[in-house]
């Protein structure tokens, strides 16, 4: 760790702490139906939109109302994408002439749900199989529309706890067309050209053609890049124009750009938790879960760094300088650019789990086993570590409903949050949707572990000889994240591949379905997961891990919003200080390690024992 890489981390997490109030403050003005500076100018498109879509402003849904709108609006782009994907070779910007055979059925499916979802997950190369209007339309739409029904989301929930007595949760029509037209487009605008600024390509020119100095031809892909790649930050989706995501010099060609899409990334869940504020009468609330979210923040982004930085003792000992030069930037640089760092590969890792975002500037598949546990533990903790774009802040709410359940146990009171009574239901329905995205993850990992289905999991038979031969590797020897040959599994004389083998292979499975249940879109990026099998299952988890947590938060909100709000008394549990933080943190931490803890132990834990000789550190 140096003395510039730390500062470069302090200076992303400053500008995010001061862009908070100021984001926060415009979306509770845009989604309580207040005046902003934009109204002028976007107040009348809302209106026309309205009329076109027979939308009345003022009208209030009750929670089972607004849930079949979000699903019905999600149900039909899902299934527009999937007919787009797979007639794309009759539609037109499709200078490469890709057609239907490059988005079989259940790569289809896996990748409209995966868009439809937020989730971006990408079983394909792009620039390889997907036309300019498929980007377009089938795919950069979903950017929009469902980071759009996030926020939306998030704001129902929040009119849950900030209403008195009410009925509705207000109109997911609306609430989705104001996050959209006035949070997600301007900035955008504003994002997209700054790209183009940076030197993000934004044509609709054919794939140009080069000969290489050493006289080969290359194929060198651009397109409508920059309009995809903010849209794809600032909404937390993460489906990159190129398969090497934002590693790529096309998507994020500079250190300015690399910082202006991590910033894109938080924005909004950071600036969403002091909406929550403003909407509950109370900013003190919202500055309560914004720390709570940084100490999680805070702690993986600094283990990261630390094992990034700190490099594979396997490399020391064959001679190789791992610290910090004025030469060599030291540590673990595989998997990682150049341009970036150390630094900014585990920071941008970091930010992109803790959001649901799923954008990589490096491959998490090359990171150390803890500096790799970092983004899967993100995962694991139910993209509530700022999250996605509304799905961090009514995730981070379901655990408040639990933290305050918890402590009201604890001292004998009925527990409270901003003044309503949080009670049974309200519980059973917070609880139900963290087992749901539980298990979920645990099933499917399972199922990938043990099913046999080349190529993405394939066997093969080893001989005695063979295993004797293996055994004999020293316990320090490279592990395979670094020379791709763990030691195997072994079971009934099988050697269980997937890509790579033993607990590097199986985090890899793990990481796949816990990137979808969280709606996160990132991989390990070692194993082969364009298989039917793999296609089909993620694309079933990604949309378990949407709207079976969405649904039940929305129930729970529709039981707050008719209660009474209470007024402080001498027993309430104060929820708008560090106390509370630190107990909300703590709550999402031990459920995730009570939940996920034995699958740690099997995966990098096991795997950091091997790298380091049998010592964790």
């Amino acid at each position: 760790m140096t003395a510039s890489g730390i500062l470069q981390l302090l200076l992303f997490f400053g500008l995010i702490v001061l862009l908070t109030k100021p984001m926060g403050t415009y979306m509770a003005r845009v989604f309580q139906g207040e005046r902003t500076p934009l109204s002028p100018v976007l107040r009348p498109v809302e209106r026309v939109i309205y009329r076109l879509l027979g939308v009345r402003e003022d009208e209030e849904m009750r929670w089972t109302t607004y849930a079949f709108a979000l699903l019905m609006f999600s149900v039909v782009g899902g299934v527009l994408s999937y007919a787009l994907l797979r007639l794309q070779g009759y539609l037109p910007f499709n200078p490469q002439h890709f057609s239907g055979k490059e988005m079989p059925p259940d790569l289809a499916f896996n990748t409209s749900m995966s868009f439809t979802t937020n989730t971006n997950w990408q079983s394909y190369v792009p620039e390889a199989v997907v036309s300019y209007f498929s980007n377009m339309v089938a795919l950069a739409s979903h950017n929009w529309m469902s980071a759009a029904a996030g926020i939306a989301v998030a704001i129902a929930v929040v009119r849950g706890f900030a209403r008195n007595s009410a009925q509705g949760l207000g109109s997911f029509w609306v609430d989705v067309t104001r996050g959209a037209l006035y949070v997600l487009l301007p900035l955008c605008l504003a994002g997209a050209l700054l790209l183009v600024w940076q030197g993000v390509p934004q044509n609709f020119a054919p794939y140009t053609q080069a000969t290489t100095l050493e006289g080969a031809s290359q194929s060198i892909a651009q397109g409508p890049v920059a309009s995809q790649e903010f849209i794809k930050v600032l909404g937390t989706n993460g489906g990159g124009f190129f398969n090497a995501n934002s590693a790529h010099p096309y998507e994020n060609p500079t250190p300015l750009s690399n910082l202006l899409e991590m910033l894109a990334i938080f924005l909004i869940p950071a600036g969403l938790t002091y909406t929550f504020g403003r909407m509950v009468g109370n900013p003190r609330q919202g500055w309560a879960i914004f720390a709570a979210m940084t100490f999680m923040f805070i702690g993986g982004l600094g283990l990261c760094y630390w094992a990034e930085a700190r490099g594979n003792p396997n490399v020391t000992g064959l001679g190789v300088t791992v610290e910090a030069t004025a030469d060599q930037p030291g540590g673990n640089m595989e998997g990682k650019e150049a341009r970036f760092g150390i630094a900014n590969s585990a920071l941008w890792a970091t930010v992109t789990t803790a959001a649901s975002c799923g954008a990589v500037n490096s491959m998490h598949d090359s990171f150390t086993p803890v500096g790799g546990m970092v983004p899967l533990v993100n995962l694991m903790c139910d993209e509530v570590i700022f999250g996605g774009v509304g799905a961090g802040l009514y995730g981070i709410l379901m655990y408040a409903v639990v933290a305050v359940f918890l402590a009201g146990l604890m001292v004998g009171r009925t527990p409270e949050y901003v003044g309503k009574k949080i009670e049974k239901y309200e519980v059973r329905m917070a609880i139900l949707a963290i087992l749901i995205l539980f298990a979920g993850n645990v099933l499917w990992t399972g199922l990938g572990t043990n099913l046999d289905l080349p190529p993405g999991n394939t066997s093969q038979s080893f001989s005695a000889e063979q295993k004797a031969e293996e055994s004999k590797l020293p316990a320090t020897a490279a592990w395979n994240h670094v020379n791709n040959s763990s030691p195997s599994l072994y079971s009934g004389g099988t050697y269980n591949n997937v890509n790579n083998g033993g607990p590097h292979g199986f985090t890899e499975i793990l990481y796949a379905y816990c990137s979808a249940t969280a709606n996160n879109g990132s991989a390990f990026a070692g194993m082969t997961a364009n298989t039917p099998f793999y296609n089909i299952s993620l694309g079933l988890e990604m949309l378990i891990g949407r709207f079976l947590m969405i649904v039940p938060l929305l129930a729970m909100a529709g039981s707050l919003v008719r209660k009474k709000l209470i007024p402080v008394s001498a027993g309430t549990l104060a929820t708008d200080s560090g106390i509370f933080a630190f107990l909300l943190a703590a709550v999402v931490l031990i459920v995730g390690a009570l939940e996920y803890f034995p699958a740690l132990a099997l995966g990098p834990i096991v795997e950091q024992f091997h790298m380091t000789a049998g010592q964790l550190f």
